[in-house]
């Protein structure tokens, strides 16, 4: 694995001081990179894991924020702010830009090879970039089938993968078909991997707090979304190191 480095970062979104998560490769020498975004609690260490995780294989990867520096632990006080947060792509874009332009002009960054993984209300982020037409080499999530404003998911121009378990309340059957409907009728490059027997949320880790209803660690799923992940980015952004890791 490639020896990396972390730091914090400080940079204005969504009227609040957003605080993400940079991990590099050691090096001099650009790199392809990863905006990765969290579930609606917000920025955790198990996001900064992934991040360091990517960075590992030789990506330069930001770990965005979306609440300017909390954890939302209180389910409803999520909600509160997560609910009106994805009924609004403008606000989603606005915050998922400010995030891409400090990945951007991270001089460890190739900005022309660039990708988005973002989980829940992070991949939503993800997919609003792609519909508001940002060029990215992929976009990867996971509990994050979310439909867009007619017309404008055809301005994604990169491959698509999303993950899902089989049993979230949040993203029913119903949900996965309108999504999939959408990619298909813009001409997307599609994928959807639905994990059986998987609640909400499936790849994160238990929290010692509440949570809202439906939602479940599967360890064996969350790895296996993890290897989707990297080989999602292996087939659309590749680097010469093993993308094997997991971020234990």
């Amino acid at each position: 694995m490639t020896t990396i480095t972390t730091r914090t970062v400080e940079y204005p979104a969504d009227g609040l001081t957003m605080i993400g998560h940079l991990a590099l490769p050691v090096g001099a020498d650009r790199r392809p990179a990863v905006l990765l975004g969290p579930e609606g609690m917000g920025l955790s260490d198990v996001e900064r894991r992934r991040a360091d995780a990517l960075a590992e294989l030789g990506y330069a990867a930001l770990a965005f924020d979306l609440h300017g520096g909390r954890y939302l632990s209180d389910p409803e006080e999520m909600l509160a702010r997560c609910l009106p947060l994805l009924a609004d792509p403008d606000r989603m874009r606005g915050i998922g830009h400010a995030a891409l332009d400090v990945l951007r002009t991270e001089p460890r960054t190739d900005p022309d090879r660039i990708a988005a993984v973002g989980y829940g209300t992070g991949g939503a982020i993800a997919l609003e970039l792609g519909r508001d037409g940002v060029s990215l080499r992929a976009i990867g999530t996971v509990n994050a089938l979310t439909t867009g404003r007619p017309g404008e998911t055809a301005r994604i121009r990169c491959p698509v993968w999303a993950g899902v378990g089989s049993e979230d309340p949040i993203m029913p059957p119903a949900q996965r078909n309108a999504f999939t409907a959408e990619m298909q009728a813009a001409g997307v490059d599609w994928r959807l991997v639905v994990y059986g027997g998987a609640l909400h949320a499936f790849h994160h880790p238990p929290v010692g707090h509440p949570v809202v209803p439906g939602v479940g660690y599967h360890p064996r799923h969350a790895r296996r979304a993890w290897r989707d992940v990297v080989d999602l980015l292996a087939e659309c952004l590749p680097v010469t190191e093993d993308l094997e890791a997991w971020p234990r």
